[in-house]
């Protein structure tokens, strides 16, 4: 699936938009197979025992598959979670940013699924794994660029 905003225009967009999630994440990596994307793991985002919390980490995933979705669709803020399912598999490691790994594996013209692996920085094993779907505003499938 081709791209039509790039990784500068994607997060430029979304820090305007979203001024809410500003400088929490970062987008590592994207192509048109693979999104990836960083939580910057901070106090705020932990739990009591010192990992990150089950809301910080399905954040990190809905927020990952969003940035996925808009980097193929464009400049379309309205476009909205309509499913989620997510696995938490393991405790996240102490003091490290969580990673999320997002794959598109449908984008119609209005509805989209994508996956996320999350993984805790220099660790291989997965910590979850989640599946969304979201539904797409009428026309907005149309390259905005």
């Amino acid at each position: 699936m081709a791209l039509v905003l790039d990784r500068a225009e994607l997060t430029e967009f979304v820090e305007q938009a979203f001024a809410q999630v500003k400088g929490d994440f970062a987008i590592e990596a994207m192509d048109e197979e693979l999104l990836v994307l960083r939580l910057k793991v901070d106090e705020r985002h932990l739990r009591p025992g010192g990992t990150v919390s089950g809301p910080n980490i399905f954040a990190l995933a809905d927020v990952g598959i969003y940035f996925a979705i808009l980097a193929r669709i464009g400049r379309v803020p309205l476009a909205v979670t309509t499913n989620a399912s997510i696995d938490f598999m393991r405790k996240p490691k102490s003091g490290v940013d969580l990673l999320a790994h997002i794959r598109i594996l449908k984008l119609g013209r209005v509805l989209a699924v994508g996956d996320a692996l999350i993984y805790s920085e220099g660790d291989d094993r997965p910590v979850a794994r989640a599946s969304m779907t979201y539904s797409i505003p009428p026309g907005a499938t149309e390259p905005q660029g």
